[in-house]
């Protein structure tokens, strides 16, 4: 998720998979729960020296953000975390104000980039529709929409976006809970990620979906991991076929003596992490079952002896004599059960709120806002839309006309009726109400109602509008 969630281009290169058929399984894991309440202990532990003196742990181009997932995913607030104690340079504040930057990520920004982002804020307790007056990183993501391939968002060929994309807009909700996409739009993915499933059952970075050779071709431990966790959080239960193969496939890689998965690059802590903190968001035991070896180990048994003691980092490969920052990200995460974010703990800093977010729109600076546009037919519509508000919170109206010239992909909206006023929406794109089908709205996932152009909206507000009974 650090080095690999980025636009990569597709893997060409195999390991030598070695599929390993179990036997009669023993009755117990064997890493217990004290093993695992003192490797997140000492795990966090390390997390903790990879902080800048000025309380970072991100910055240009690759970095440990995603330290903030594992923190979350541990017991540990990203607002409790401090240099030297100082809290005016707790590693919530300060990540939320590199986010806030206007020159962040870079100048050729990625939908990676604005996943990865969602996923980290959210773990550290910044809403990420509301990091700032003008920054929402769900209406981000939504500018990469691909009209010409639905449910993909960035280019297709690098696949990994999109399933990123399910993780961050599924498993980042509103602070009160609440999935904040549409169904129609968790659906739309969700067909993409099916499409892309190997013929062994497991997934890649780049693209398959209409490609026999790609569909035939060996599976990647640590994208099925991903790929699995982001059906899951989508809403796919881990009883569905396509999760019940993704399943096996993980199982068939397992090796016997030690619980690691045989991956791409070989035995490897990352690639470990990865696929049990999918098989975590699927509310798989990594410790049971299929993954509880004829030897009477499992994944998270690899994890643990990967990691140092007492310093708390993990290797990358067994044979390594250092700990890696991005293994023990990925370790620490698996081993505390999380997937690829969690929500944020409750900070034990007197007076740190769980959450920070921009509580209202600055008048005359310019923002985005998240939206959709289901027309009932099948042809759902993602957008970015870019408005300057005039006051601390815009409008439903003010909002589908700014979309008709300023939506990132362009074509969200193309006409709505009336063209001004307060009155109901009785138009967009051209259909019209009729009886019982009209266009009703949602706000953050709030139960559809009609649609009015006098209809509140606040800042990071994800806008949902769709036509039907």
């Amino acid at each position: 998720m650090h080095r690999k969630l980025s636009l990569r281009p597709a893997l060409t290169v195999a390991a030598a998979l070695g599929a390993f058929t179990m036997t009669t399984l023993p009755a117990a894991a064997t890493s217990t729960p004290a093993q695992i309440a003192t490797s997140k202990t000492n795990g966090v532990g390390y997390l903790k020296t990879l902080q800048a003196a000025d309380g970072s742990y991100a910055g240009t181009g690759l970095s440990n953000e995603w330290a903030f997932s594992a923190f979350a995913s541990a017991g540990t607030a990203a607002v409790d975390v401090t240099p030297g104690g100082d809290a005016s340079k707790n590693a919530r504040t300060v990540y939320r104000a590199l986010l806030a930057t206007s020159g962040w990520p870079s100048t050729s920004p990625v939908v990676t980039d604005y996943e990865r982002a969602t996923l980290n804020a959210y773990a550290a307790g910044i809403d990420p529709a509301r990091v700032s007056a003008s920054r929402n990183l769900i209406a981000d993501i939504y500018g990469y929409w691909q009209t010409t391939e639905p449910g993909y968002f960035g280019p297709s060929a690098n696949f990994n976006g999109t399933v990123f994309a399910a993780l961050a807009l599924n498993g980042a909700r509103t602070q009160s809970g609440q999935v904040r996409i549409p169904q129609s739009l968790r659906d739309a993915m969700v067909t993409r990620i099916r499409a892309n499933q190997h013929n062994d059952g497991g997934w890649n970075f780049s693209k398959a979906e209409g490609n026999p050779g790609q569909l035939g071709a060996t599976s990647d431990i640590d994208m099925t991991g991903a790929a699995m966790a982001a059906l899951c959080v989508s809403g796919v239960p881990n009883t569905d076929t396509d999760i019940v193969q993704a399943k096996a496939f993980l199982k068939s890689k397992l090796v016997a003596n030690s619980g690691a998965f045989n991956a791409m690059f070989g035995v490897n802590t990352d690639s470990n992490g990865w696929a049990v903190s999918g098989l975590n968001a699927c509310g798989i035991n990594p410790q049971t079952g299929d993954f509880l070896t004829s030897m009477g180990k499992t994944p998270v048994d690899f994890l643990i002896a990967q990691q140092f003691s007492p310093g708390g980092g993990f290797k990358y490969l067994p044979s390594d004599t250092v700990p890696s920052a991005y293994a023990s990200i990925d370790g620490l995460r698996a081993v505390a059960g999380g997937g690829f974010t969690a929500a944020p703990p409750v900070p034990v800093t007197p007076g740190a709120p769980q959450w920070v977010s921009q509580s209202s729109l600055t008048s005359g600076t310019a923002t985005k806002l998240a939206l959709t546009v289901d027309d009932g037919a099948g042809n759902l519509k993602v957008c970015a839309v870019a408005l300057t508000p005039t006051g601390s919170t815009t409008t439903l109206g003010a909002v589908l006309d700014a979309a008709t010239s300023a939506a990132t992909p362009s074509g969200c909206v193309t006409s709505v009726t009336p063209s001004s006023g307060t009155g109901t929406v009785t138009a967009l794109n051209g259909k019209a109400n009729s009886g019982s089908n009209t266009w009703k709205a949602s706000v953050d996932g709030s139960a559809f109602a009609t649609a009015a152009r006098a209809q509140t909206i606040g800042v990071g507000d994800t806008i949902a509008l769709r036509w039907g009974a």
